[in-house]
């Protein structure tokens, strides 16, 4: 099987396909796989870890406000297409893949007008514009959350699957992680904070609020927070402003290459509510605090924390509620690793689970293979 994943920008749209191309090739090793994403997306730093060659389309979103760049993106929506339509010649795929992003859209959409199978992945409770511009000509849309199908039209197309998360998400106990890392004997409880592949202002501002608040008093607590690419240069200044750098226990790092062995050694984690997120916390069981993005599509993150948050399963701060008052998050963090708080984050641990996609990598491997054995029947 030959199979070409797209999808880019963020962690959030890359790490589903690398996701899916991994269960491909753990179901079939001689399974010959290739990406296609741009040149400014995570993609460029994932996509190679993960062992699969990478291919280049040159697209770019459409900004809302009148803006000279919405020329330069008018132009790459028309040429796109044809530079996909070479890279597909070249690699001969069986089935082409997309996660969203922008690079998704003429990826797919000249795979289809090839007539070569084709599906999308939607991670996120509220369709993107790649899955919803793409509806009509691809072959399956699998979905995250069963009710994101209420905003597509083409019913007979979705299949409910869940996210798809790498394997070595619940590969290691925390036990396991923390030997691998080589800190077994020197912390007793483990903080991991990030704001997403490209980073958050407002969550790097509250894992620094809780590290000069809470875990430089505790030397007994490690705190791993991941700053995200852009954010990187402002906010290691503001740590070493701050003095947080002469601290043993408390790291910072532009982004975790290997998030599932950190998150597998972690007591608590902070971040961002995306989609992948959520599934990767769920699937490893950890306590899970949430500070949504106000920034995206009908307010989507706040709404998957609020689903959790309801039924116990995690905490949620709003970035507005932190403004007001930041001592809030580190006390709570505080409480939660107290001995006063233990059952209680315990708990959290336990009940997301039950979030989690177990199914998710295995229904879509099924699904892939009757597409492509549909194709090769009618040729």
């Amino acid at each position: 099987m030959r199979v070409l994943m797209t999808g880019g920008g963020t962690g959030g749209h890359v790490n589903p396909a690398i996701a899916i191309a991994n269960t491909i090739k753990r179901n079939d090793p001689d399974a010959v796989i290739a990406y296609v994403g741009t040149k400014k997306g995570i993609e460029n730093k994932l996509v190679p870890k993960a062992g699969y060659p990478l291919y280049y389309v040159e697209v770019q979103g459409i900004k809302r406000s009148l803006s000279v760049s919405n020329i330069k993106a008018a132009y790459l929506a028309l040429t796109s297409p044809l530079k996909a339509k070479k890279i597909i010649k070249e690699f001969k795929p069986d089935i082409v893949i997309g996660t969203g992003g922008y690079v998704s859209w003429p990826v797919v959409r000249a795979a289809a007008s090839m007539g070569i199978p084709t599906a999308l992945h939607e991670s996120n409770a509220i369709a993107g514009i790649a899955v919803k511009m793409l509806q009509g000509c691809v072959d399956r849309i699998y979905l995250n959350f069963e009710k994101t199908g209420d905003s597509i039209k083409n019913k007979e197309k979705l299949m409910h699957v869940g996210n798809p998360v790498s394997g070595d998400f619940n590969r290691y106990s925390k036990e396991q992680a923390r030997k691998k890392l080589g800190i077994s004997d020197k912390y007793k409880y483990v903080i991991l904070s990030y704001g997403g592949s490209m980073g958050a202002e407002k969550v790097n501002d509250a894992a620094m609020e809780v590290m000069k608040r809470f875990t430089c008093r505790h030397p007994e607590v490690l705190h791993i927070h991941a700053t995200g690419s852009i954010e990187y240069e402002i906010a290691t200044a503001q740590f070493k402003r701050e003095g947080l750098d002469k601290y043993p226990n408390i790291e910072m790092t532009e982004y975790i290459f290997d998030m599932p062995l950190k998150m597998a050694a972690a007591d608590i984690t902070i971040s961002r509510a995306g989609a992948m997120t959520i599934s990767e916390l769920a699937s490893c069981g950890k306590c899970a605090v949430f500070i949504p993005s106000p920034n995206v599509a009908e307010n989507h993150q706040y709404k998957n924390a609020k689903v959790l948050s309801d039924v116990g399963a995690a905490d949620l701060f709003e970035e507005c509620e932190l403004a007001g008052t930041p001592e809030v998050l580190s006390d709570r963090i505080e409480y939660l690793l107290s001995d006063a708080g233990a059952a209680e984050r315990i708990g959290m641990s336990e009940k997301i689970k039950s979030f989690a996609s177990d199914d998710a990598n295995k229904l879509i491997y099924a699904d892939i293979v009757k597409l492509t054995s549909k194709k090769s029947r009618a040729n």
